[in-house]
């Protein structure tokens, strides 16, 4: 009798398992059909367009000498047009324009593309039309700040090396140039309303927006003063607060600077945005009060204006974070989004394929640029020696972002017009607070502009040996 209600027993439940077994069937055919068959496939892929539209962009060719974007403009209402590298035209940008001038003007970091168009697929980042609407964060504290982006850019500096980050607070910017003020701002609201304005120093050559800003900015809290040397032995830089920028590696020389001036009424803003392997050894972790770094410079994209400041004091944070926040409500979503993804993608080679992709580019370039000028009597570049990085874990070659070049003839002493005069288009020296014997040329732009630089360098350098061996008449 036993064995007939065990039997019983497992028969019953065998049944109320294929019972549930054929609802869940049920189910999963009957939402099938309310969605339509393959339409329900479609319901999971609503970033079908989105990716084909872009593949289809980027799959149009320019001749290697130029780009088409999603947002470029579109003739005769079908796909957009090649927008060429300088010194190319035509419609696939092949066609080489030979009197245009070289430019090794502006620091868009070119040189980084080909290694995103080589991890295309591992970058690409796709944005919902119902991505983050609102102004904050709703599971941060409704912070303007992306908590993931920020662990992600402490894991980051934990892994080069190049900055200490604990204990410390992190805060975003519209690329670092929101953030210079912002310091400024925080730093000089301690001065006493009867007193002058703060003087915001730098160091000659300096980044001439640090001026260009504070001028704009300029309010009855501070103002810029110039050349930091000068307040070194001023009587009264004891008695005056002072803020100075410092630029390591600098703008436009890539030396590694520390601030000038010392006690406890001189507050310094470290910019170390080029702080990075590609650009210069890292002998060791930067530890100071207030440091500001940028994706511009890491990865290349500075046109997504992403930036964050390194931040030691509490009050000063409080103070930075008001102003970013009064100023813009903060990063857009869309610019933290892409951040984070090209961050990730950094992280995942623990930083080695992106950074000996940036220093083999860079190096190479110093170094021809440095074998061209080598026989020159007429021009030198700025000296800058091997030495140990504690990422790579040997001593490297210099990589820098410029070349700082002097024009020595006595008569040469605006060097831009020298240079403009052989189809060369650089910085002037005066803009940095320098001599106009000095210009910058940058080594950050694409290919397509460093060997036209470099070509029209060989030109002038061959110029000199002309005159050496003209005979006398």
């Amino acid at each position: 009798m036993a064995d007939k209600k065990e039997i019983s027993s497992k028969y019953t439940v065998l049944l109320v398992r294929i019972c549930l077994c054929s609802i869940f069937v049920n189910i999963l055919f009957v939402v099938r059909e309310y969605y339509g068959g393959e339409d329900y496939e479609l319901q999971l892929s609503w970033s079908r367009k989105a990716a084909a539209e872009a593949e289809s962009v980027a799959a149009i060719s320019c001749s290697g000498h130029g780009r088409t974007y999603l947002d470029g403009t579109i003739l005769d209402g079908e796909k957009p047009v090649c927008e060429c590298n300088p010194c190319y035209g035509g419609l696939d940008c092949s066609h080489f324009l030979p009197d245009c001038p070289a430019d090794a003007d502006s620091g868009d970091p070119y040189f980084l593309e080909p290694f995103w168009m080589q991890n295309a697929e591992s970058s690409a980042v796709l944005v919902a039309g119902w991505h983050r609407m609102g102004y904050r964060y709703i599971n941060n504290n409704q912070s303007l700040m992306s908590k993931e982006l920020e662990n992600q850019i402490r894991k980051l500096h934990g892994m080069v090396g190049n900055a200490v980050t604990s204990g410390k607070y992190i805060l975003f910017g519209a690329g670092s140039t929101q953030l210079l003020n912002a310091a400024v701002h925080a730093l000089s609201l301690h001065h006493n309303a009867s007193s002058p304005p703060t003087p915001v120093l730098a160091s000659i050559p300096f980044y001439t927006l640090y001026k260009q800003q504070t001028d704009v900015f300029g309010s009855s809290n501070f103002k810029f003063e110039g050349d930091a040397s000068l307040w070194m032995n001023n009587s009264d830089s004891n008695n005056t607060n002072l803020i100075e920028f410092v630029t390591s590696p600098n703008n436009p020389d890539g030396k590694l600077n520390k601030a000038v001036l010392q006690g406890p009424n001189a507050k310094a803003i470290y910019d170390r945005v080029y702080y990075w392997p590609h650009f210069t050894a890292i002998p060791a972790s930067a530890d100071e009060d207030i440091m500001l770094f940028s994706i511009s410079k890491l990865t290349g994209h500075a046109g997504a204006r992403f930036g964050w400041a390194v931040i030691k004091d509490e009050t000063i944070y409080q103070r930075m974070t008001m102003y970013i926040g009064v100023n813009t409500m903060g990063v857009p979503r869309e610019a933290q989004l892409r951040a984070l993804k090209l961050i990730n993608v950094v992280l995942q080679g623990r930083g080695r394929e992106i950074f000996e992709f940036g220093y083999k580019t860079l190096s190479n370039r110093w170094e021809n640029l440095s074998q061209t000028l080598s026989v020159s009597t007429r021009f030198s570049l700025q000296k800058i020696g091997d030495q140990y990085c504690r990422f790579f874990h040997k001593v490297r070659k210099p990589s820098p972002a410029y070349a700082w070049l002097r024009c020595e003839r006595e008569e040469d002493k605006d060097c831009y017009a020298v240079l403009k005069a052989a189809n060369i288009i650089g910085r002037r020296g005066g803009v940095f607070g320098a001599e106009d014997r000095y210009v910058r040329l940058s080594l950050l732009r694409s290919q397509d502009d460093f060997d036209l630089l470099l070509h029209r360098l060989n030109q002038l350098v061959l110029e000199e040996d002309k005159i050496k061996t003209m005979p006398i008449m």
